[in-house]
């Protein structure tokens, strides 16, 4: 089944849709090995991994489809992609959404900054107006066709000028069409809780490490109304913390004999070198 309709699936059976970050196609296949519905390609994590750097719209549409693409190559589990501003006009969103499609993705969310666009948790966001905003997802609506690809409108408003406009906005882009609307930067509970009263329809939240909202769980948030939770950040946090941790070691101890480490044949399990080596053995010379 296409990941896209695996993904309307599962948002069809009534039980919240739990996407935990992955930033490179090994932290996907560790997020499928888990067990979660779906994975979260996320900016954030996918420039940090490929730059060193921030998010702040550095990188481009064809670096963010070629991630996708490794990451689908790699996990059967349907991929929710970042696709920031759709990277320019109509017509660069037509194209992203065309290569976002080939790639494989099961859906992408488009978000109303201003280019270059920066983290949704950030001060300082700017948006574009509202209706310009909605055109442009008719854009990518429309450039999307008959295929299965769900289109999910972000909005960044809720940081820049508050909960009212954020609702506003994200029911605008309802009214265009989308197939799920996300309110981006949320910080406190407060917040989670206004966009669960003030926005009827399938809708996107993200829960990320280090604000309160961490203490609401996937349960309380299914009885909130909400359809997908997004754990952006949570696997690189922890995986950046993991790799800190190990080196300080090494370098104190002059030995990675007290690392806390995967043996080589568990982490051979994890990028299924079995699979190749049944090949070899089929095949090989």
């Amino acid at each position: 089944m296409h990941p896209a309709l695996q993904l309307k699936s599962l948002l069809a059976g009534g039980r919240i849709v739990r996407a935990p970050g992955a930033y490179d196609a090994l932290s996907a296949r560790l997020v499928e090995q888990a067990g979660f519905e779906a994975i979260y390609m996320t900016g954030f994590g996918a420039t940090a991994s490929r730059l060193g750097q921030p998010d702040i719209g550095l990188l481009t549409q064809t670096e963010m489809t070629t991630h996708a693409r490794d990451m689908v190559r790699v996990v059967t589990t349907p991929v929710i992609a970042d696709a920031d501003t759709g990277y320019g006009g109509p017509s660069n969103i037509a194209r992203t959404v065309r290569e976002y499609v080939q790639a494989g993705v099961a859906a992408i969310h488009l978000e109303d900054q201003v280019a270059p666009k920066r983290c949704g948790q950030m001060a300082g966001i700017k948006l574009i107006d509202a209706a310009e905003n909605a055109r442009r997802l008719k854009a990518a609506l429309a450039a999307r066709g008959d295929e299965a690809l769900l289109v999910i409108g972000r909005t960044d408003a809720l940081p820049a000028v508050g909960i009212a406009e954020a609702l506003d906005r994200a029911k605008r882009y309802q009214d265009a069409g989308v197939d799920l609307v996300f309110v981006d930067g949320i910080k406190k509970i407060a917040e989670v809780e206004a966009v669960a009263r003030g926005l009827a329809g399938p809708k996107v939240v993200s829960i990320v490490d280090g604000n309160e909202t961490t203490a609401l769980t996937a349960a309380d948030l299914q009885a909130m109304g909400f359809a997908v939770v997004l754990y952006a950040v949570t696997p690189l946090f922890a995986a950046t913390l993991a790799v800190q941790q190990a080196l300080a070691t090494l370098r104190a101890d002059g030995t990675p004999r007290a690392v806390p480490t995967l043996s080589y044949a568990d982490f051979t399990r994890v990028v299924d070198l079995a699979a190749h080596q049944t090949l070899d053995e089929q095949f090989g010379a």
